[in-house]
């Protein structure tokens, strides 16, 4: 049995709203992957998607951020959704930004608002199939 992608759910506090309205919307989908999230990303999902597995990790501020990024850097994670709201300052921002960072460095699929959040799950290379332009979308119109 092969083990399911990882995949990781993080919001600010303006867009928790936001990140558990897509996970309802898109359950079937993320049902498909073994989902991490920030402390109250995690619990505020768990409420609304009671069927999905969620690992709660520790609140962005209070260490969430670094754990996550420790995933990425060895190899543990597959894809990072991560709603940020850029009107809001950060008193963690250093933690944010290092965060997008390690997935930048690591090459790993990142999606920062809802529209690539949506793309991203339809994509091939999220679920660890080497992807090229001609590779078509899962659950796209060709199937």
């Amino acid at each position: 049995m092969t083990a399911r992608p990882t995949l990781a759910l993080v919001a600010h506090d303006a867009k928790k709203d936001r990140m558990v309205e897509f996970a309802v919307k898109n359950r079937a989908k993320l049902d498909a992957f073994s989902l991490v999230a920030t402390g109250t990303t995690g619990g505020r999902i768990q409420e609304a998607c009671p069927e999905l597995d969620i690992v709660r990790l520790k609140s962005g501020p209070l260490g969430g951020d670094q754990q996550i990024g420790a995933m990425i850097a060895e190899g543990r994670l597959q894809g990072l959704i991560f709603f940020v709201d850029p009107l809001s300052p950060m008193p963690h921002d250093v933690d944010v930004k290092a965060l997008m960072r390690l997935a930048l460095v690591y090459d790993m699929p990142m999606a920062l608002n809802l529209s690539t959040a949506e793309i991203l799950l339809r994509s091939a290379r999220l679920t660890g199939l080497k992807s090229t332009s001609a590779t078509p979308e899962i659950g796209g119109p060709a199937q």
